[in-house]
């Protein structure tokens, strides 16, 4: 039996209040996590950056403390929130946001991309394979079973259940596999009787005492899933969010996003829908409408005069690049002066440990190379994502682009 965690009086700490920022506060790159609790929301994303919301969808604080992307946030009832990511640490914080951390839980071997609770207990899951259940800084209980990746943790009905890479779904602390889908498990969510999840096939399957059911959501990955008082909130690489009554399986209706991955999803006590993902923005949304109640800030527009086709090619990389040297944080470093410029030399921007070394000077040659071979072969080590063209005249545009818009 898993003992239980009592982390209670490092997630009670007093909240430090912050004063509102002086200025609309957004994240500078993908949205890739979101947990909403009673007194607002938290995300996190590739900017490495942690943002606190008010229930009404303004921002309180951002706190830029984690040293990679975040890729997991959780609400944790009566608590705070907890947040993960690329750099392998897991933070607790106060309900409504301070600039670093009342503590941080170390251990895992690589990213953690799961976090689930129950009461004061919180457990993860990463990159290394492991399910952990803590009971204190440093002290947690290490369990091992999964061929590869944890994705997925949510506590069920009958207990702690985490989804894989390898493509099946464990009970917790047996390691029993209550399932084998033969794909990765993306996504996860509890419901009253049993478990939602959600497949890089498109499907949601609903594993009840009856049985195992479908919903057919589309073609492409499941990312996200949000269920209360009989919705369940669906979301994929597509941009759409699928909203089902799953009970009866009925598709109540589509809400039309920014038509990029949706990777995060959250459902508020007065029952509004939050979702974050690719465009950087966060939106509060009215299930029952399908209409948004309000969004974050958006990335500033381009100058006026660039290069149109440069610029739309462009839009793959301005979630997580900035134009200007003053533009706020953002995943990746600002490309101001960009030609000519030795790589990892922005100050304040903190590199990976390949691009720290600093031996290749950007100019039109080194960027055709690096949109050429990708950044996995040109920079191999890179937190930048892997994207290629192989088209000329795409190669020719954005060089175009870059050349007038980072003088």
């Amino acid at each position: 039996m898993i003992r239980r965690a009592v982390l209670a009086a490092l997630l009670l700490a007093s909240p430090s209040w912050a004063q509102p920022p002086s200025q609309p506060l957004g994240h500078g790159g993908p949205v890739r996590a979101l947990a909403v609790g009673p007194l607002g929301a938290a995300s996190g994303g590739l900017d490495q950056a942690v943002i606190f919301w008010a229930p009404d969808g303004t921002a309180r604080l951002a706190a830029r403390w984690h040293r990679g992307a975040v890729e997991a946030m959780l609400a944790i009832p009566g608590a705070g929130f907890a947040s993960a990511g690329e750099d392998g640490r897991i933070a607790l914080w106060p309900p409504i946001g301070a600039p670093a951390p009342d503590a941080v839980l170390e251990g895992h071997e690589g990213p953690v991309t799961a976090l689930a609770s129950a009461g004061v207990v919180i457990a993860s899951g990463g990159f290394d394979g492991t399910v952990r259940i803590w009971r204190a800084p440093g002290d947690a209980d290490v369990l091992r079973g999964h061929q590869g990746p944890v994705s997925a943790l949510v506590f069920g009905p009958r207990g702690l259940v985490s989804g894989g890479q390898d493509g099946t779904l464990r009970l917790w602390p047996s390691g029993e596999v209550l399932a084998e889908f033969g794909l990765p498990v993306t996504a996860l969510a509890a419901l009253p009787e049993g478990v939602a999840a959600g497949g890089a096939d498109g499907v949601v399957r609903l594993l009840e005492p009856g049985g195992t059911r479908e919903l057919a959501i589309g073609q492409r990955p499941i990312v996200a899933l949000a269920v209360r008082a009989g919705l369940l909130a669906a979301s994929g690489v597509g941009g759409d969010v699928a909203l089902w009554e799953w009970a009866p399986g009925r598709l109540l209706r589509v809400l039309e996003g920014p038509g990029l991955p949706v990777w995060s999803l959250g459902f508020a006590p007065d029952g509004t829908l939050w979702t974050g993902g690719a465009d950087a923005v966060l939106r509060r949304w009215n299930p029952l409408t399908g209409r948004p109640v309000s969004e974050t800030p958006a990335a500033a527009p381009l100058p006026p005069g660039l290069d149109p086709e440069g610029a739309r090619v462009w839009r793959a990389c301005q979630a997580c690049h900035a134009l200007r040297a003053d533009a706020p944080p953002m995943a990746g470093p600002h490309l101001r002066g960009l030609f000519g410029r030795r790589m990892g030399s922005v100050p304040g921007y903190a590199y990976s440990e390949r691009l720290a070394q600093g031996d290749i000077t950007w100019n039109e040659a080194t960027v055709a190379e690096l949109f050429t071979q990708g950044p996995d072969v040109f920079t191999p080590g890179t937190r930048m994502p892997v994207q290629r063209l192989n088209d000329p005249a795409e190669m020719a545009a954005l060089l175009r682009f870059l050349r007038e818009a980072t003088r």
